[in-house]
């Protein structure tokens, strides 16, 4: 699990967060995984697929380690957002197929590379786009975690389904009266602290 090597948890935290996110695709409807439940269009497929984008390029080009064959979604002159939902004719095994070879990829170069290997963020601005993996594996692990909490709520909209695995929801536990109450409780809280 984790120990003294600083890399090596890093790398597990990166693989626990992953983990968490693919979960959240699990058992659902292909309209279901695509759906946009926020203002902004959040869906669950859409946070797999931009996260793929961020493991390509954040452990590839960063390190010039280029992903062989990146998707077309990831150039300068793709439309705005394109790596934030999956269109119609984009298969979720091909979303997913393509995370996991962006984590192999991702994972070599964390394997074969030292804590202090130097690298480049292009797109970062300049006083800050000269960087190390241990910077990147940091960056990475905090990304990855944001996006996959995204998912729980959107998972959570869609279905009820919450926590990190499906064995592990680390929440207290509770039937659907007990979170209708619980919920309840703190809307009449939030009222009145509003009138307050």
């Amino acid at each position: 699990m984790t120990g003294p090597d600083p890399k090596s948890d890093l790398h597990h935290y990166l693989g626990v967060a992953r983990d968490a996110l693919l979960w959240k695709l699990e058992g659902l409807a292909e309209y279901d995984v695509r759906r946009p439940l926020t203002p902004t269009g959040t869906n669950l497929l859409g946070l797999v697929k931009h996260v793929s984008g961020c493991e390509i390029g954040y452990f590839g080009e960063t390190f010039g380690r280029p992903f062989p064959d990146p998707p077309a979604w990831l150039r300068d002159d793709a439309e705005p957002n394109a790596d934030m939902w999956a269109t119609a004719d984009e298969a979720r095994e091909d979303v997913v197929g393509l995370y996991r070879r962006a984590c192999e990829h991702a994972d070599a170069t964390i394997t074969e590379l030292a804590l202090d290997a130097p690298g480049v963020v292009a797109h970062w601005p300049e006083e800050r786009r000269r960087v190390t993996l241990h910077q990147i594996l940091v960056h990475m692990v905090s990304e990855t975690t944001r996006h996959a909490g995204h998912a729980d709520v959107v998972r959570e909209l869609v279905d009820g389904a919450v926590g990190v695995r499906r064995d592990l929801s680390n929440l207290p536990p509770g039937d659907r009266r007990w979170w209708s109450g619980y919920r309840d409780r703190l809307e009449t809280a939030a009222r009145e602290a509003g009138r307050g």
